[in-house]
């Protein structure tokens, strides 16, 4: 580890295994069929692991379907809110279903698909919001582009498609599935007789400690023995919850109304959902303001004012040189990082489950000139 230079990204393949545990257990129990949403998390150095418990991918588009098809195996999954025509063509070498956001989408491509021996889906909105404070997460919110509406569904799409899909959630408690579930059966339910599967999408927090996994399985097996389609949920979080750390170093101490420690970590360009959810990630051995003697700002490197990670206390004052450790950096960081002002990105690291640490991948100016 001392060859590492911070920032650096440490993943930790017994704590993914962890997760990947309980997620198999949920599968094993149920028969549903669990995936890995690669938005979150497409560290592939890990996909031998992960593929060994999950039954294959997501996608968002042609690359993510690509590494999927090429470095996960299994099923690849592909959902776009539109398809581009110059990229469909290569799009069917590597996906197994494939979901469409809208009717005209399902007319325009449908057919082709079908041709190409495709399962083919709707993602659907049952215009049931559950979100709570993450309204850019949200895709029931009013004026959504995401999902084909009760209102806007054209029924004679109905025999060309294979499945349904909904996706509503966001690091949430099966008791929004459950809520979510019903609304989208009161709406949809009557179209799935005679269909192959239903897709309940992501956002399920199923490895969280207060997850309750006997309510996730009860909602999966109703449709099941109702409908007797497969199900799929489609997890990226809960694949590596807690199992991803950022290691940084404090560069300097400024004062300003209070002690502001900047790191050589930035929570723009490494850890994006800071700023976008917003959030304040956790990390090692902090409490929040006032819990603990000394309070402070930390904040990145940039020239943007708002890069600021947070406000935290620790039992003494930082120190130039002191190294810190966020806590459940896997998901969504490495995926969102960039290099805006000529930030770095920092190093990925695999700490394997007999304790050997693997450098997966470092990055410098050439990584920096070729994404301009």
């Amino acid at each position: 580890m001392q060859e590492l230079r911070t920032p650096y990204f440490l993943i930790d393949e017994k704590l993914i295994k962890r997760n990947l545990e309980i997620l198999k257990s949920v599968s094993d129990s149920t028969g549903c069929r669990i995936l890995l949403a690669q938005k979150a998390f497409s560290m592939y150095a890990a996909y031998p692991l992960i593929s060994e418990y999950l039954y294959g991918s997501t996608a968002s588009g042609l690359y993510e379907a690509r590494l999927g098809c090429e470095k996960f195996g299994g099923e690849t999954h592909v959902f776009s809110p539109a398809y581009r025509e110059d990229e469909f063509d290569e799009i069917l070498k590597y996906a197994d279903h494939i979901v469409f956001n809208s009717v005209s989408q399902v007319k325009k491509y449908a057919e082709k698909a079908k041709s190409a021996e495709k399962s083919i889906g709707l993602r659907v909105n049952p215009e049931c919001s559950t979100q709570e404070g993450h309204a850019i997460y949200d895709p029931c919110a009013v004026g959504s582009r995401l999902g084909c509406t009760l209102s806007q569904l054209d029924e004679s799409i109905i025999p060309m498609l294979d499945g349904l899909h909904f996706h509503t959630l966001c690091e949430q408690n099966s008791d929004d599935l459950e809520i979510t579930a019903k609304a989208f059966e009161e709406k949809f339910g009557k179209y799935l007789p005679g269909m192959k599967w239903i897709n309940f999408g992501g956002g399920h927090h199923i490895t969280r400690d207060d997850y309750d996994i006997d309510r996730l399985k009860r909602v999966i097996m109703h449709f099941k023995d109702k409908y007797g389609v497969e199900v799929y949920l489609e997890p990226g979080e809960a694949v590596v919850l807690n199992a991803g750390f950022l290691k940084t170093r404090v560069l300097e101490i400024v004062h300003n109304g209070m002690d502001i420690a900047i790191l050589d970590t930035s929570a723009a360009c490494h850890m994006p959902d800071v700023i976008e959810m917003p959030y304040t990630p956790p990390l090692e051995g902090a409490g929040k303001p006032g819990e603990k003697k000394y309070d402070h700002r930390l904040g990145g490197p940039t020239c943007l004012a708002g890069d600021v990670i947070g406000d935290y206390s620790f039992d003494h004052r930082l120190e130039i040189g002191e190294e810190l450790t966020f806590e459940d950096m896997a998901l969504y960081t490495m995926v969102k990082t960039n290099t805006f002002n000529g930030m770095a990105l920092p190093s990925i690291a695999y700490k394997r489950e007999n304790g050997d640490i693997e450098v997966i991948k470092t990055f410098g100016y050439e990584d920096f000139i070729r994404r301009i």
